[in-house]
């Protein structure tokens, strides 16, 4: 992929680049296993009733059991360094989190179905040039995160970044595409800021 160029026109800026068809295919893919995962998440949300009534959905109170969807929908609270809480009395972290869940992780799915599948759409399948709107260009930011996330909890990555692995590695491709899609995310940053790369 080459780095993104910004183009200001009438009608906004946009944000031009072009992909490889093995680039645009590994995006696809890796867009519809997010979207997978998603899509598999509200499944589990309960039926109910008074959805219908109040417009209002209710998501699953229990956080996922899958690391890779958890690291996408993550606790909404959680203890500080000393394992300390501050909770009103009978109502743990558990509860808390269970509550803030399944009332807001149903948008949540949404808004990262959103910005994944408007990447989708606007990702040329079989590579060649592409042209973004502002709001294509920050869908596009928010669905490599998801996607960097995903990826990152298979590899392993902590809060001091990937750790290097020997080319032999089974995942050390995974560990190049990670890398790849730091710098297609940072540079449309960049772009997005008005700034060089």
């Amino acid at each position: 992929m080459r780095k993104w160029k910004r183009v200001d026109t009438a009608e906004g800026p946009r944000f031009r680049s072009e992909l490889e068809s093995h680039e645009a295919a590994l995006l696809h893919n890796m867009i519809d296993s997010v979207l997978e995962m998603l899509d598999g998440r509200q499944a589990q949300s309960p039926a109910d009733e008074l959805e219908a009534i109040t417009g209002i959905r209710t998501g699953p109170s229990a956080p996922p059991a899958d690391d890779t969807l958890a690291r996408l929908l993550p606790d909404f609270y959680r203890a500080d360094a000393t394992g300390a809480t501050e909770m009103p009395d009978g109502i743990g972290p558990a509860d808390f989190n269970g509550a803030l869940r399944s009332v807001h992780e149903p948008a949540i799915i949404d808004a990262k179905r959103e910005a994944a599948t408007r990447m989708r759409d606007t990702c040329p399948r079989d590579g060649g040039r592409l042209e973004l709107t502002e709001a294509d260009a920050q869908a596009w930011i928010a669905a490599v995160n998801d996607i960097r996330l995903a990826l990152g909890t298979i590899l392993g990555v902590g809060a001091g970044g990937p750790d290097l692995l020997p080319v032999d590695h089974p995942l050390a491709g995974h560990l190049d595409v990670y890398h790849w899609l730091t710098a297609l995310q940072e540079y449309l940053v960049l772009g997005l800021m008005g700034k060089r790369a």
